[in-house]
């Protein structure tokens, strides 16, 4: 894996796992103001899941290069 190929991968796991961690903790208002989205979340905590989602896909990204590295599975179509 060279690493472009390395980089995308992490993207796409971070991209897989942010949306995962999105829903952790999420609060909806008790009292709708006029105006505002009744399923909007009282406090996100973006930065907190940000640092979630960067530190468990770089574990994912680790596994994955060991198992793409490792030759346990094989991408490239056999010559």
């Amino acid at each position: 894996m060279n690493w472009f190929s390395g980089l995308l991968v992490y993207i796409v796991i971070w991209w897989l796992v942010l949306f995962m961690v999105l829903p952790f903790g999420v609060k909806r208002e008790e009292n709708v103001e006029p105006g505002h989205d009744s399923g909007a979340p009282q406090k996100a905590h973006m930065w907190k899941k940000v640092f979630a989602t960067s530190a468990v896909s770089a574990i994912l990204w680790v596994v994955a290069w060991f198992v793409i590295t490792s030759g346990m599975i094989e991408i490239r179509p056999p010559q």
